[in-house]
């Protein structure tokens, strides 16, 4: 008797944390769309499969990458490291660490490097290699969670993510259990030193890229499983609507090829448990309070879409399994190729872009050349011009930030 009222003791304390143990969550209802089906433009297959691994184990979660006009990857590590790879992979020199979480990777407007930078907010990489701090809040409200950036090409802008004011990257299941609209998307302008809050109310913004001719900017809301896009000029100008919806995964980064197309990067499939929470709140807290292990989890899926610019799906790129280089977090194209970053491999990726689109060229000569093994480069010692260039330019950061 005796052991049988211990285990209702213990039973009715389980309940009672279940039920009433506070959190840091105020959960929001919302009833998602019915996921689309996995086929026609959604259909499974293992495209994906034939990832090649490019500078494996030089660091873990290469989530933002980027390829500059010569074809050099740059990648930013979970440890803060920001690095810059030849096209194959190889002549790994180290750029800078930031001492935070670098995410988004963009060339800025008049030189450098932009990093949205998770923990430290909106950076620059300039000449001297030095991690400077472009922006840290907009409206008094400091940013929680600086996610991706990218540049236009016509002027001297950055657009850029808060995915979340509330949550950090350590807290992210706090914000997609919450499902409230906790992000923003803003505009820093490079020349005046500002930064300005163009929508609020977004559901963990992601992944942005700046259009053709600098006529709209996306931004992806991985939670809503869409993607919006915000116009900067026309009769449009400061308007919204939506890109694509009901999206069949969870929305990371995107990209933009220059040209025609961009490229949409999955987290993973939708996961039919959350989505069948998300219309609960009290149901969401209950389940948050359980151990992280019996948390709705993501299926090891690489997954990935190309857009063309009317928001159409014209390429499915797909892998479920154990060897699946995921998640992918972003895609970029340059030249004959796909490269693809994770939050969490230790390698970039690499597909010939004919595997995805049967119409374009297969790699040749130098690029159809396997990975090449990294050689360390060490950057050469600036010269006292350019160390006075570089403190000159740290002086200016000062004062703008004064201002």
């Amino acid at each position: 008797m005796r052991g049988l009222k211990i285990i209702l003791v213990l039973l009715g304390l389980c309940v009672a944390y279940l039920l009433a143990w506070p959190v840091p969550i105020d959960p929001q209802a919302w009833t998602p769309p019915p996921a689309p089906a996995a086929e026609g433009v959604y259909a499974y297959n293992d495209t994906l499969k034939g990832i090649e691994r490019l500078a494996e184990g030089l660091g873990n979660g290469p989530e933002g990458i980027n390829v500059d006009a010569a074809g050099r990857i740059y990648a930013g590590y979970d440890d803060g490291r920001v690095v810059r790879y030849s096209h194959n992979g190889g002549d790994y020199t180290e750029l800078t660490n930031t001492g935070g979480r670098p995410l988004g990777i963009t060339f800025g407007p008049t030189g450098g490097v932009d990093v949205a930078d998770a923990r430290k907010g909106l950076l620059h990489i300039g000449r001297g290699r030095e991690a400077t701090l472009n922006t840290d809040s907009a409206d008094g409200v400091p940013f929680g969670f600086t996610d991706d950036v990218d540049n236009t090409r016509l002027d001297k802008s950055l657009y850029f993510t808060d995915a979340s004011s509330r949550f950090g990257i350590d807290a992210t299941m706090a914000d997609i259990f919450e499902h409230a609209p906790n992000g923003r998307l803003l505009r820093y302008d490079v020349v005046n030193k500002t930064t300005e809050v163009l929508l609020d109310g977004l559901y963990f913004p992601n992944g942005v890229a700046v259009g053709p001719d600098d006529a709209y900017v996306l931004v992806n809301e991985t939670t809503k499983y869409r993607v919006l896009r915000y116009w900067l000029k026309g009769d449009k100008a400061g308007t919204t609507d939506v890109f694509i919806d009901n999206l069949p995964g969870f929305p990371d980064n995107i990209s933009f090829n220059g040209r025609n197309r961009f490229w949409l990067a999955l987290y993973s499939p939708r996961i039919e448990q959350l989505d069948a929470l998300l219309p609960h709140p009290a149901l969401r807290k209950i389940v948050f309070r359980l151990p992280d292990f019996l948390h709705p989890k993501p299926p090891r899926h690489s997954f990935a879409l190309g857009l063309d610019t009317d928001g159409k799906v014209i390429a499915n790129l797909q892998y479920r399994g154990d060897d699946a280089y995921s998640p992918i977090t972003s895609v970029r194209e340059f030249g004959p190729w796909l490269f693809f970053g994770s939050l969490t491999e230790p390698a970039i990726g690499r597909l010939p872009l004919h595997a995805a689109l049967p119409a374009e060229p297969a790699p040749v000569g130098s690029y159809a050349l396997p990975p090449a093994k990294p050689v360390r480069i060490e950057p050469r010692p600036l010269s006292a011009e350019e160390r006075e260039e570089m403190e000159r330019e740290a002086r200016e950061a000062a004062s703008g930030d004064d201002e």
